[in-house]
């Protein structure tokens, strides 16, 4: 016998599973498959039946500069003075006798406040890293499945082929199913060879 959990049926969400298809397309960046979904979306294709699922994840961490004393100070004293004006704002609108000078007063307190934190971690922390980055997760291909019900329809919208790759200059919609077929290059017809002369052309007379 069973007990039904309290959450019901939230667990769902809250243990997700890998998505059930078959592959009609892969690209190699999210955008990329995201506007072949749009394409799907469109065609009045039922989406909820799609997915995109990265493979190969990677952890990349861009480094955007290197830290400086003025730096950490200019950003302790923004984010301490952000501090500033919500706690000053805040007690503005429950006490409305407080005057504006309190809250230009919070401002420059939580900046001051703010520039000393960071200065002392940057302080204790510099050894260690001297620069700013941003950490990303990004896959290396991106695939878009569908429901094995409706590949064939996916597959005619984005082009009828299994396994789309992204164009080098960025993505292009594929052609609609009811465009006709492109035009067959005309090659121009092949030149007749000139006929081979076997004779040789006659000695000239001795002298």
């Amino acid at each position: 016998m069973t007990t039904p959990s309290p959450l019901g049926g939230r667990n769902r969400t809250l243990f997700p599973t890998m998505p059930r298809g078959e592959i009609v397309a892969a690209y190699e960046t999210y955008v990329d498959a995201q506007q072949a979904v749009d394409v799907l979306a469109r065609a009045d294709f039922p989406v909820d039946k799609v997915s995109i699922v990265g493979s190969d994840l990677k952890s990349v961490e861009r480094v955007t500069g290197k830290l400086t004393w003025g730096r950490v100070a200019l950003a302790g004293a923004a984010s301490g003075a952000w501090l500033g004006i919500f706690f000053g704002l805040l007690l503005l609108i429950f006490s409305p006798t407080v005057s504006y000078a309190f809250v230009i007063a919070a401002v420059l307190i939580g900046a001051g406040f703010g520039m000393l934190f960071g200065i002392v971690s940057y302080a204790i922390n510099r050894r260690r890293r001297d620069y700013t980055s941003v950490m990303q997760v990004i896959a290396t291909s991106y695939s878009v499945l569908v429901d094995p019900d409706l590949v064939n329809r996916a597959r005619n919208l984005l082009g009828g082929v299994a396994d789309v790759q992204a164009a080098p200059g960025g993505w292009a919609p594929p052609a609609h199913p009811s465009d006709p077929p492109p035009a067959q290059p005309v090659q121009p017809p092949a030149q007749p060879e000139p006929p081979a002369d076997d004779q040789q052309p006659p000695a000239p007379p001795a002298s």
